[in-house]
């Protein structure tokens, strides 16, 4: 009987995430063989595609097709071992054949696949190779190496602590795939399954990062120009030359600009670091022994593909130093438009200030005349007054009765106004108003 359960309820993602670390398992391999490893470039069109592709090969050899979901899949072809997997950007294909041919590199594990099924492959080709992995205990001399690579210069090592020497030129041959050879000394087979793998890992990642070094080349030239306009606008920053304008409207530019590039290049540039760590995990793996007067592939590596990578990883470096630069200058621009407009501001507010002070002053002489205007007014109708009631029959005189109205008059009318005026001004204060 089964141990009760005692955990909780399955994340749903549990068995899927735990099967990850089993989802392309190495190969267990037995000399003399030979292989031959594709890598193709794929987009989202091709993927429905080479799945057909991969069971159409499947029907014609009697094979049980993959899932449609599969990222890995392995099937016996009679003549031949078929590996296929799915990667992020690009899909590989490696072929296994049993026995070793007389002629290096000649009938190869590829030359067992349909030739039209081959060149169908949906998608392009940007890594190829040819591995021969010899009996153990085979023996070749140094210049049988050098002639299965056509006499290039040839990197190699003892791998697998010692359990296999392997040798390569990471060159395209004339037929379109690259060598390696395998001398198999000790080899488990896993071990020379899993050797094969990172060897063939090694000249796809490789290639997969170097994909950066175009873009890098291409995006050279544009950053220069870019780093030269930023030059310039912060020396005219600096001096204070320029409309505020002008400069900020080119910072803005040419920080759109920037940011067009860093877009662009981004994910590759990215791309190539990630495939450029998994190269020196593979290398690592590889447990390399030097072989006296040869080469190792680390060695060669870091010699021929090391400096690519500096390369791209200098220029995305100083994409995203020239960025932030960029939007340093634009805010010391942004802060000096600033300090500008507050300054503007100032001198805006003291004119008002002035002009409000000229029309109180205007406001206290217009005032003076509305006071003189009110008594002339007032003692007319008090003169009007005066005679009217002479008229009637009693002793007065009008024009003693105006001489003596001026002064009351004046005095109530500018007391008025004062009043007015004081209401008014308490009121916009916010104060209470006036009794």
């Amino acid at each position: 009987m089964s141990a009760a359960r005692q955990a909780p309820e399955d994340h749903a993602l549990r068995r899927e995430l735990a099967n990850e670390v089993h989802a392309r398992p190495h190969e267990a391999l037995t000399a003399p063989l030979r292989a031959t490893s594709l890598a193709v470039l794929v987009d989202a069109a091709d993927r429905a595609r080479e799945h057909a592709h991969v069971v159409r090969l499947c029907e014609d050899r009697g094979a049980a097709p993959p899932a449609a979901q599969a990222i890995h899949f392995t099937a016996e072809m009679g003549a031949f071992r078929l590996r296929w997997e799915r990667h992020t950007e690009f899909s590989s294909y490696t072929f296994f054949r049993a026995g070793i041919g007389r002629d290096r590199f000649e009938e190869t594990a590829a030359s067992q696949v349909p030739a039209d099924w081959l060149a169908a492959i949906p998608g392009r080709t940007l890594a190829a190779a040819h591995a021969e992995l010899l009996e153990p205990g085979a023996q070749m001399p140094a210049r049988a190496i050098a002639a299965a690579f056509r006499g290039n210069y040839v990197a190699g090592a003892e791998v697998a602590e010692g359990a296999a020497a392997a040798f390569t030129d990471f060159r395209i041959h004339d037929d379109g795939f690259g060598r390696f050879l395998v001398l198999d000394r000790s080899l488990s087979r896993f071990q020379a399954g899993r050797t094969l793998q990172r060897l063939f890992e090694i000249d796809v990642y490789r290639m997969m990062a170097l994909l950066a070094l175009p873009v890098a080349r291409e995006v050279s030239p544009r950053l220069a120009a870019m780093e030269r306009d930023l030059a310039a606008v912060a020396g005219e920053l600096a001096r204070g030359e320029g409309p505020d304008e002008a400069l900020l409207e080119r910072l803005t530019r040419l920080s759109a600009d920037v940011e067009s590039v860093i877009a662009a290049s981004h994910f590759r540039f990215g791309a190539a670091r990630a495939y450029s760590d998994l190269v020196g995990a593979r290398l690592v793996e590889l447990r390399e022994r030097r072989l006296p007067g040869t080469q190792t592939l680390a060695e060669f590596m870091a010699r021929r593909f090391t400096p690519a990578m500096n390369t791209c990883e200098s220029v995305s470096r100083r994409l995203l130093e020239l960025s932030e630069r960029v939007a340093q200058a634009n805010s010391l621009l942004v802060a000096r438009v600033d300090v500008a407009h507050e300054r503007q501001n100032q001198q805006l507010l003291a004119s008002m200030d002035r002009r409000a002070r000229l029309q109180l002053r205007l406001q206290e002489t217009v005032e003076g005349l509305s006071v003189a205007a009110i008594t002339y007014y007032v003692v007319g109708l008090v003169g009007y007054g005066a005679k009217a009631i002479e008229a009637l029959g009693y002793p007065l005189d009008p024009t003693v009765v105006m001489g003596v109205a001026i002064p009351v008059v004046a005095v109530m009318a500018a007391l008025g106004l004062r009043f007015v005026r004081r209401t008014i001004r308490e009121a916009d204060s916010g104060g209470p108003p006036a009794a």
